[in-house]
């Protein structure tokens, strides 16, 4: 990785200020929690507002004095604001106060370089914070054009700034290339996935929002789970088997947070297309956040940034534990569709209705039919059996089996072009 990671503990100030207009300082508390999955010890929040930010600091004369009175005062070796620094900005920054200043995408990006754990995922993490640094060499760092290039460096009289630029863009280049690769073997994934006609539920939601949890409780798998922001970043696959439907694919997704950097979003595009391509989302949200609401606004403006706000989804309101009272209740729309699901990943209340209502939401109209199918089908039956669409069977005088089924009106269309297979009786629609 091409950014310094700080070191655990690194004694740090919060910098949060309410400019017009803007949102990113609504949730003190979530900054706190970003600062502290970086690996930052907070020692104060510096608070205030502005009309609009100082061109040259983004603070005003007075705040910056009382940053470096406070730096100064706590020894702190980095200051982090929860705002959008430009790269002169955070130079100016760092020059009056005699220590490093991170911005809030440079801070996400850093939590994402603690939590990759996968190839793919470094590959992502590095191509982002590549794209970060970049952006600030040629906006903010002028001063390395003074720097002369050593011995064995390309070109006499090459600059600093031109090397670390071209070495970057060698860096972004090669990570490029590798990413086609991680692209191209997840369509293929995908491509035999929808050949075996297995559909794929996709989980999104806000960062800590239980996603993790609640995939480890539906799939029985153990990925890792913990109550941290971004505690996954590497897209997670399993199987999944649903009541009175068969099998899908349950994928576990990166959580969002609000403005999260463009850099993230392209960087993990390989990732985010198991959110495009899937057959339905499951919105995560942590009903028990005083901020959910906002929380289902952000999640909403990064899955249309994607290309995935067409894409079927069901609200999954997590956490039901924390609130008294509420008891696990499946809730539909006016078209009698499940819209919305209440459980909670941690006790598992309510984890039935949820597989039961992703099972109708995928099967769409279901239809009930009554087949013959011949023994030369066997194949075809062990098929349906597996899916779990068989209610009843007889064994014909024969030797026919006579199958009572309860399928998705799709899947049946399908099956009576087949030979050997004799619709005996349909009732459409489930009732």
């Amino acid at each position: 990785m091409f950014f310094d990671r700080p070191d655990s503990g690194e004694i740090s100030l919060l910098v949060n200020l309410q400019i017009d207009n803007d949102r990113e300082a609504d949730d003190i508390v979530e900054f706190e929690e970003l600062a502290l999955s970086a690996g930052a010890q907070p020692v104060a929040i510096i608070t205030g507002s502005r009309r609009q930010p100082s061109p040259s600091y983004f603070v005003g004369s007075g705040k910056l004095e009382e940053l470096q009175a406070a730096v100064a005062s706590h020894k702190a070796e980095v200051v982090l604001f929860n705002h959008s620094l430009s790269p002169s900005q955070e130079r100016n920054l760092e020059r009056e106060l005699k220590c490093r200043v991170i911005d809030r995408t440079g801070l996400i990006l850093d939590i994402f370089a603690q939590r990759a754990r996968s190839y793919e995922g470094k590959l992502q993490v590095e191509l982002a914070q590549l794209q970060h640094m970049s952006s600030r060499l040629k906006r903010g760092w002028t001063h390395l054009d003074r720097q002369k290039g050593g011995i064995g460096m390309r070109g006499a009289g090459e600059t600093q700034l031109e090397m670390d630029q071209r070495i970057i863009a060698q860096r972004i280049k090669s990570i490029n290339k590798a990413l086609v690769k991680v692209r191209t073997q997840r369509d293929q994934g995908r491509r035999s996935r929808r050949r075996a006609e297995v559909p794929t539920v996709s989980l999104v939601g806000y960062t800590n929002a239980g996603k993790s949890s609640l995939f480890n409780r539906l799939t029985q798998a153990e990925t890792y789970a913990a109550d941290q922001l971004f505690a996954t970043l590497d897209s997670t696959l399993r199987k999944v088997e649903l009541p009175n439907f068969g099998q899908a694919i349950m994928a576990d997704t990166v959580g969002f947070i609000s403005h999260l950097p463009h850099q993230l979003v392209e960087a993990f595009r390989a990732t985010l297309e198991e959110t495009v391509q899937a057959d339905l989302l499951l919105h995560v949200i942590d009903a028990a956040h005083d901020y959910h609401p906002e929380f289902i606004r952000e999640v909403e403006s990064v899955l249309s940034e994607i290309g995935a706000q067409e894409v079927p989804q069901l609200q999954v309101f997590n956490k039901i534990d924390l609130l008294p009272g509420r008891e696990p209740e499946l809730q539909r729309n006016s078209a009698g569709k499940p819209y919305r699901v209440w459980v909670s990943a941690k006790t598992g209340a309510g984890i039935e209705t949820l597989l039961e209502a992703v099972s109708e939401l995928l099967a769409g109209e279901m239809s009930d039919q009554l087949l013959r199918v011949a023994p030369s089908e066997a194949k075809l039956r062990s098929k349906l059996y597996a899916a779990n669409y068989v209610e009843n069977e007889e064994i014909t005088d024969d030797g026919h089996y006579l199958l009572r089924v309860r399928m998705p009106l799709q899947e049946f269309d399908r099956i009576k072009l087949l030979g050997g297979v004799v619709i005996e009786g349909v009732r459409r629609g489930a009732e």
